[in-house]
């Protein structure tokens, strides 16, 4: 599962990794917690008819990975906050999807690189997203009502954070490089006439720089539950598509 905040987030750090896992078999889940409805600056653009623009951009592009489905939690763009209202709505996620693994990003990071300050939407839905995973998500007296909805508790194994700059593990997306491209370019309100391929393709070199592999996406990683606990509560071991081979 992927908890992000808006239309395009996934496609610029993490669509690669996701299609190569679905090219493994893996089910993947996109929460988005906006929709990004501010995010078209055109003169008569309302909010309403931009989020109609990138909830369909999203939809296109997670068909282009292979994902299992897309959630929309439609909090507002723009102004989004890591409140406890919005840690259950993931939570809710959490336990109906059950996730092996969680990816989101890292709300510690404000500057980004000299010319980009990471947008407080990115940072509120990373801390919204880690809070509903740990320790929330699985523990069974809180959030209790969700129950009612046959929803139980459930503890995510590991959790894969796209990282800007604290990279563990790298992710060789030399052949999925060419579906992460095509999802971005899905996003055609964002991407107008720039070509992304380009750029993607040079940071994804490196990222991959000094390592047997043309391109790859890092991630840091914190693992939750040890092989050995997973195997015992009846999870299966994460594919080893995630290595860096």
């Amino acid at each position: 599962m992927v908890v992000v905040a808006h239309p395009d987030d996934i496609e610029f750090s993490c669509a690669g990794t996701l299609a190569r896992w679905v090219r493994a078999g893996s089910r993947i889940s996109y929460v988005i917690c906006t929709s990004g409805e501010v995010g078209i600056a055109e003169s008569g653009m309302t909010k309403e008819k931009a989020m109609e623009i990138r909830e369909a951009e999203q939809r296109e592009a997670a068909q282009i990975v292979g994902a299992s489905e897309v959630v929309f939690l439609r909090e507002p763009d723009g102004i989004l906050q890591p409140t406890l209202e919005l840690r259950k709505k993931i939570v809710r996620e959490i336990r109906r999807f059950k996730p092996e693994v969680m990816m989101c990003g890292d709300p510690t990071v404000v500057w980004a690189s000299e010319g980009y300050i990471n947008h407080p939407d990115h940072r509120a839905a990373a801390t919204a997203a880690l809070d509903a995973t740990f320790p929330a998500a699985g523990q069974p007296n809180l959030f209790e009502e969700l129950e009612d909805e046959g929803l139980s508790a459930h503890k995510v194994r590991k959790v894969y954070v796209t990282d800007w700059a604290q990279m563990e593990l790298y992710v060789n997306i030399t052949d999925t490089i060419d579906i992460k491209i095509a999802a971005l370019q899905a996003h055609k309100s964002q991407m107008k006439d720039w070509d992304p391929s380009s750029s993607i393709k040079e940071w994804a070199a490196a990222a991959a720089k000094g390592k047997e592999m043309a391109y790859a996406e890092g991630f840091r990683v914190i693992t939750l539950e040890s092989d050995e606990d997973w195997e015992k509560s009846g999870g299966r071991v994460l594919s080893d598509q995630s290595n860096t081979a």
